[in-house]
């Protein structure tokens, strides 16, 4: 928590546009705290799977910003409540998504249909997984239009992915020696 404070301090003269969970965020009251103390807007959300968990986040003023992960709170439906939600307490949506281009489509679709959108993380366009991948134009994609989420998987080019073992650890040692969780 004091580590917390230290470092928003020295990150408030960049102006970021938030600070992502600068604590656990099950910490509510903590993260709360944080908020009270910084002009920087606080974002979480990526590790709470329902309303009910974000309606906490927002009553106590603990972030600004929600980052719901649409593969695991609840697709698209559950998600748009949660951005309702969200807007009657004035905060953003920024959607999680480590996941690829399927829960990319998805989350550009929740994007076009609701009015506190911020910005959605990504971390592929699609190359080799979908037909038509995501193109990045001035900081914008376009909202695909075909059927269902907009994109069409291109089976050829996931075909030898089939058989691969996506087996992933429960913590990760990163090159500073620090240890982080999945």
């Amino acid at each position: 928590q004091q580590t917390a404070r230290v470092l928003i301090k020295a990150l408030e003269p960049y102006q970021p546009m938030f600070i992502e969970e600068p604590v656990n965020c099950q910490e509510v009251d903590v993260m709360a705290d944080i908020a009270r103390g910084t002009h920087l807007p606080i974002a979480t959300g990526e590790r709470i799977f329902t309303k009910w968990g974000f309606r906490e986040i927002l009553e106590k003023k603990a972030a600004s910003i929600l980052q719901p992960d649409l593969c695991h709170a609840g697709g698209i439906t559950e998600c748009r409540i949660i951005a309702g939600l969200a807007e009657a307490f004035y905060a953003a949506i920024a959607p999680h998504n480590p996941l690829g281009p399927i829960s990319l489509a998805a989350g550009i679709q929740l994007a076009a249909s609701i009015p506190n959108f911020l910005c959605q993380e990504q971390v592929s366009l699609g190359v080799g997984y979908i037909k038509k991948p995501f193109e990045v134009r001035s900081g914008y994609i376009d909202i695909p239009t075909g059927p269902g989420l907009g994109i069409e998987l291109d089976e050829n080019a996931l075909a030898d992915k089939i058989d691969h073992d996506w087996r992933n650890r429960e913590t990760y040692d990163v090159d500073d020696g620090s240890v982080v969780d999945w």
